[in-house]
């Protein structure tokens, strides 16, 4: 049985590190000609989790796989997150044989059997999964982003990530489960 957790993101757009006591209610910000409206707020969610996500190993600089057609992540590229480190996108096919030196794997507009296939590919070795397009939770990607009209989310599925070989803060699963 898989477990989710719900988690309402407030990331400031000028902050260096997200603060973990705010982490609820963020509005979206504005968006530039041709990016969803999403796109800022996309990129302040997928940096917070990697920031308080840590690898077996330091990777610096650490690869982000954007894996299909994505819809918010106009703005992925170019993270810098609070130690200093450098991630760097890198746009692949949403095959498996695509998925090699990814450190995360954002999964975009793909099918939720693709997403599984490559969820699965990728599990215990370390890859940060984040599903752009199953709000459901069914591909068993560690995070699953949940847009709404104004405000933009994730669930953290905890099976997905006792079996990833990361560790995410606890203070975000604590918050996740409405506790400060």
């Amino acid at each position: 049985m898989r477990s989710f957790l719900p988690l309402a993101l407030a990331l400031s757009a000028n902050s260096v590190t997200p603060p973990i006591s705010g982490l609820a209610g963020m509005p979206l910000g504005t968006a530039a000609p041709g990016e969803s409206a999403y796109a800022g707020a996309t990129a302040r969610t997928v940096k917070a989790v990697i920031d308080y996500t840590r690898w077996p190993q330091r990777h610096d600089p650490l690869v982000l796989c954007v894996a299909g057609p994505v819809l918010h992540a106009a703005r992925l590229g170019g993270i810098r997150l609070a130690d200093g480190r450098q991630v760097e996108r890198r746009n692949v096919v949403p095959l498996v044989q695509a998925l090699g030196g990814c450190h995360v794997l954002y999964i975009g507009q793909v099918p939720i059997s693709s997403q599984r296939q490559l969820t699965a590919a990728v599990r215990g070795k370390g890859v940060l999964t984040i599903a752009e397009a199953d709000p459901a939770g069914t591909s068993e990607a560690v995070v699953s982003l949940t847009y709404q009209p104004g405000a933009l989310s994730f669930r953290l599925n905890i099976d997905a990530i006792s079996r990833s070989g990361l560790r995410i803060d606890p203070r975000v699963l604590r918050i996740s489960q409405g506790g400060a």
